[in-house]
Formats: C-alpha cells, structure tokens, sequence
C-alpha cells in the first residue's frame, strides 16, 4: 500500500487522517489502522478520519472505525467522521456505526416523522401524510374485501402509492430502519454469507456483517422463521432493515451476479441502426444475439452511455461473471452485469451492427457502427480482443452533439487563447498538442482547424481514424492493412499545394522528419505528440531522430493538456483547506483558502464530479529556446530557463481552476502528479 494512502495533518488539537482510497481491501483498512495507531503513539487522541476521497466501506473497515472509536474514548480522546458522502451515509446509518461513531461537519439523517400510534391503520396513516386521498383509501377497502389482497399493495398495483412510499410507512410502524438499496450499500463479504438460491427464496439480501452481527435488508421482518434460518446458517446475530421487494430483487441480482438494469426496459427502441444488415445463418449463439432481450440490453447500454456523456463502452467477460462499464469523465463505472452466458450473445450482436465476421471469435477485430438516438446520429467505433474467457469489446462513442470545435470554448485562459491564436496566425511552422491518450488533444486540434478554415486556404488533414467530418477541409483516412501510412500519405498531401496541414500523430521517426520538413518549406503544420509536458516534446522528437537544427527552425509552439473532471454542482459545496494543504498547493493569497468538492450523489455516480474541462500549458518557442534546442541543452536546462520566465505550467493551470470552484486539488494532483 502506498505511503500516500492515508496522509496526515494537525490542526489545532485535532488530528487529521485523510484516506485516498475505498476502504474495502485489507491493505487499505491496515493502513487506517496503522495510521490510527501511530497517532494514539504520539498521544494524539482527537481524530478526525476524512472520508471525502472514500467511496465504499467494507464491513471489516466499519468494524474497525467502530472499535478505534470504543479505543480512542477509553484513552480519554474521541474519533469522529467527517465529510461522507451521502451514499457513505447511509452505511453508516444501515449499519448502525452512526450510532457508534460520532460524524463531524456531516449533515445529519433526514427526521424521521413521528412513529405512528399503536393499533394506527395504514390506510390513516397514509392520508395523514397526504401520500394518498381518503376516497382510494376506501377503493382499496373495498377491493380488498374481493380480492383477500393486501390494501397496500392493491394501492401499489393501481399506482396510487409508490412501492418505496408504502413500505416507508411500514418500517415506521415497525420502527426499523428504512434503506433505498443501491451499489455500494452492500459488502460482498456478507453478501457471501448466505448462498443466492437462500437469499432469492427468503427474498434478502445481506448488507454488513459488524462483530457477528449481520445487517440483512427485508421486505417482510416478521417472518420470524426467515430470521431463524438466517442466524442459523450464518452463526450471525442478524439485525433487520426493511426494503422494498422490487429494490431487494434487482440488487440481490447486481449483488450475486446476473443483474439486468430497469433502463433495459426502458425505451431501448428509441435507436436505430443505420444501415443494418442481419445475417439469416445463426448459431444458437446467433440466434440469442437476435432475440429481443439481447437486442433490448445492447440499445439501452448504447443509450445510457450517449445520456450519461460517456467516452467509451466495455463490454467485458471473466471467470463466472460478465460486466458492462462506461467511462465517463475519465473513469469506469459499473453500470450491469449481464449472466456470463449471455456475453457471447452480446458480442455476436454488436459484431452483427459493425457488419463483422460473427463467427470469427480468435482474432481481434475493428468496425464502425452508427447508430440514430435521442434525435442525432452517433457514432461507435467497434474494438474486439480474444481473451482466455471469451472477447472483450470497446466501444468509442463519438458524439458529435457534445465536440468542441471553438478555440475559445476550450477553457484556456485569456492569455492561452491569445497565444495559441497567435501561433494558428503564423503562415509556416510546426505546432505541436502533447498529452496522455484521452487528453482531449484531438478535439483541441479540430477546434484549431474549425477556427482557421477558410474558402481562402487549402487544408488537408490525415487521420486515424477521421472522427468528425468537417466542410471545407480535405480529410485523409490512414489504412494500414494497404500500405496507406502517415508517411505516404503526408508525402502526396504536400504535393496538393496546401496552406495547412494536420497529421492526427506524430508515431515514427518518418512522419516526424516528413512533418518537420514540411513546416520548413513553408506550410503550418498542427499535429499530435504522447509526450506528459511541452518540454518533453523537444526531446521526444530528438530522440526520435529529427535532427535539433532542423527542429529548432520548424517548431514554432507546444502545447501540453489534460482533461480533469469538474465539480459536480448538484451536490457542490465548499470548505476551508487545512493550513498544510494550503502551503502545498502553492496558493499566493492572503486569507483563508476557500475550496469547493461535491458530496457526491445519484447524478454524479457519488463520485462529486460530472463533467470534463481541460487545463492547459503553452510554451511559445523563443530565440533563446531555438538556440538551447541547437546546443542539445536537454530538458532540465530549457525548464529551468522558462521557469525563471514565469512559464505558466499544467500544475499551476490547474490549481487556478480548483482555486476559481471548477474542480478539486485533488483532482489535479491526480491527473498531473505534481504534488
């Protein structure tokens, strides 16, 4: 476990310990305890554990905050909790550790309304609270007399009372804890506890096991005999929470393995396949592929990923389980895990939309599918790779609803833009965008070429692949599989009389050297370079064997990006940074230091992020670097020389947009590693 897993800081009398990680392995919740242990050591007894960067709890790691707390208390000090999200929250409610375990600056648990009276009917009381009128009251009398139905669920079934409503009000009656289950309200480790065919016929589903105690979520506590069984097969205390059925089945499924979201079912024909073509010679994995609940389950992953603004789609398949994730933000979130039997079937039909060989199942393979939903026309392009259990496939949903293609909506600052502009104004030279793959460079490079076409200027671009079609513009697509390379194609573009020029990447010494010459016989040159920094570019390119003389004279800007995901503002809000913080996060003000995270909540995957912005570095290349860039002065003294220019780097960039509430420092210590 990394050093940096739990990081500590005193302010005043109190102690806090800020873990950077789900605290369900075993290594994480040692490096809590250890953590804990040092502080009791050095007689520091007033803790404050930060679960800001926490987004799941493991029983074993509420079972120990609970018995640090019971150590901390008996030593004369005190363990709190601080900042959980409301997903966090609710573990430590449903638990039963908020009862345990104090919770500092977090708000607290909705009131619940007062415990009905004894011997209260339901049918008072839900007229009480306006959940339903007196005269549907009396319907569902009435049809309970017919029927020997239950009047609450008569209500439920005619729609008149939400599941949820109704079985609210029954805990009260009860006075047990009500739970809205959802992923991350469950420990895999209780949930082992007790075997599926158990939980499906008792209709639970085991939550957390604390000291011996099981917290099992039901829809019907008093079925006494249920319990029993339970206690028996677990050798647990069992302690009871209520649920409604329906929530209790879909996540029992997520939990065990075989879930099938509700969105399936949604409006999974609001997509169509542009220019399908369905083969008539099926296997019997065919055939499933071309059955409606497959072809459901594929359109409405396809939706969720264009509503939910995800990047890519991966459809993926292990031992006895097959999952379905989205990244989106730059992160993967489990969205469903279809039967593992299913997956081939899944395959076989996206292959079926891509118009590949569905019997091919050895050899990776590459397609496009495009597909009309919610309005407009989306593009996936299809990735397949055999793995020892079967393909994996990666979808790139190219949207091009959500493309930027502004150089001013790209969220540099007033002086990036003016110098970035500065450079697309020159007649000749080479401009280069660096970064990690997913950087956004390409969308940086469309939007330079959106703000340059002109009826005027010849422009001519080669991709791999060409994602957005733009008027005006000559695109090229690279096709290795006939020789048609970068190089080959860069070679016949310049002799098209271009103005300007975009190549998608720099990934050869050839394209390099093709590039470079290019930028000296008097054309503007914009391509992509994998390099972390703008610095680094010079040099890749050096060693890549472009010779320094000549890169000098052609290479005219660089600049460097990342992508770091926004705070969410459904759940924004803002707090003071610790003073150690403040001094590592370079902050020149005067004052307190005002910083702004999200809770995290439904819409934001409790991550407390949605949204992506880029943060940006550009270096203008100055006489000065051409001359160090000659002399092969290497990296270290070009960065010394700009820095003692004031070069505006991606840290600093980024630390001005978490000081302005766009985002968090962490999120740039994540994305540019340089605290």
């Amino acid at each position: 476990m990394n050093d940096n897993a739990v990081t500590r800081s005193r302010i005043g009398s109190m102690t806090y310990l800020a873990p950077s990680m789900a605290l369900v392995a075993d290594e994480a919740v040692a490096a809590l305890e250890a953590a804990v242990t040092a502080c009791v050591a050095q007689h520091q007894l007033s803790v404050v554990v930060d679960l800001s960067k926490v987004p799941l709890l493991s029983g074993r790691a509420l079972e120990l905050i609970a018995r640090l707390s019971g150590k901390l208390g008996a030593l004369g000090g005190w363990l709190k909790l601080a900042y959980p999200s409301p997903l966090l929250l609710d573990v430590l409610y449903i638990s039963g550790v908020a009862g345990q375990v104090a919770l500092y600056d977090a708000p607290p648990q909705a009131p619940r309304p007062p415990r009905p009276a004894p011997g209260a009917k339901l049918g008072d009381i839900l007229v009480e609270r306006g959940s339903v009128t007196a005269s549907q009251v009396e319907e569902a009398a009435r049809l309970q007399e017919q029927t020997g139905k239950r009047m609450g669920h008569i209500m439920v079934e005619k729609k008149w009372l939400s599941e949820a409503a109704l079985y609210g009000v029954l805990a009260e009656q009860l006075d047990l804890p009500f739970v809205g289950l959802r992923a991350g309200l469950y420990d895999p480790a209780a949930v082992a506890l007790l075997p599926r065919e158990v939980a499906r016929r008792l209709n639970v589903i085991p939550l957390f096991v604390i000291d011996n105690v099981l917290t099992v979520a039901t829809a019907d506590p008093q079925a006494i005999h249920s319990i029993d069984e339970i206690r028996t097969r677990t050798g647990c205390r069992v302690r009871v929470v209520m649920a409604p059925p329906a929530d209790i089945n879909r996540v029992r499924d997520d939990a065990y393995g075989g879930t099938m979201p509700d969105f399936i079912h949604s409006a999974a024909d609001d997509l169509e396949v542009v220019d399908n073509l369905i083969p008539d010679d099926y296997t019997q994995i065919d055939e499933m592929a071309g059955a409606s609940p497959v072809v459901n389950m594929v359109n409405a992953v396809i939706q969720r990923a264009i509503r939910d603004s995800a990047s890519d789609i991966h459809i993926e398949i292990s031992r006895n389980k097959a999952r379905i994730r989205l990244r989106i933000d730059g992160v993967l979130y489990e969205v469903m895990s279809p039967r593992a039997e299913l997956h081939p079937a899944i395959v076989s039909r996206l292959k079926v939309m891509a118009h590949l060989d569905i019997a091919e199942r050895r050899l990776p393979q590459d397609g496009r599918i495009q597909v009309v939903t919610q309005g407009r026309t989306v593009d996936l392009r299809f990735s397949s790779l055999p793995g020892i259990y079967g393909e994996k496939v990666v979808l790139r949903v190219l949207d091009k609803n959500q493309s930027i293609l502004d150089v001013h909506k790209l969220g540099m600052n007033e002086h990036a833009v003016g110098a970035f502009k500065r450079l697309l104004g020159r007649s000749h030279g080479l401009i280069l965008v660096t970064g990690p793959t997913g950087s956004g460079k390409t969308t940086s490079l469309y939007a330079a070429i959106s703000y340059l076409k002109s009826i005027e200027k010849n422009i001519v671009t080669i991709e791999d692949p060409v994602e957005y079609q733009l008027d005006i513009i000559n695109q090229n697509q690279v096709n290795d599989a006939i020789g048609l390379s970068f190089p080959k194609i860069l070679k016949h573009v310049l002799r098209q009389d271009p103005d300007i020029i975009m190549v998608g990447e720099i990934r050869d010494r050839q394209t390099a050297e093709i590039a470079v010459q290019a930028a000296l016989t008097g054309h503007l040159v914009l391509t992509t370079l994998h390099t972390n920094d703008t610095l680094g570019a010079v040099a890749r390119l050096v060693e890549m064997g472009v010779e320094p003389y000549l890169l000098s004279s052609a290479l005219i800007g660089v600049m460097a990006q990342r992508l770091v995901r926004r705070v969410c503002p459904g759940c924004k809000t803002g707090y003071l940074a610790p003073p150690a913080a403040v001094a590592a996060y370079r902050w020149r003000g005067e004052g307190n230091l005002k910083l702004m995270r999200g809770r995290g909540c439904p819409s934001c995957y409790d991550s407390g992020y949605k949204g992506r912005m880029g943060i940006y570095e550009l270096l203008e290349i100055s006489p000065e670097l051409q001359r160090m860039i000659i002399a092969n002065a290497g990296k270290d003294a070009m960065l010394q020389h700009v820095n003692a220019l004031g070069h505006h780097d991606l840290y600093a960039d980024g630390m001005d947009r978490a000081f302005a509430g766009d985002t968090t420092p962490e999120e740039i210590a994540r994305v540019v590693n340089s605290l």
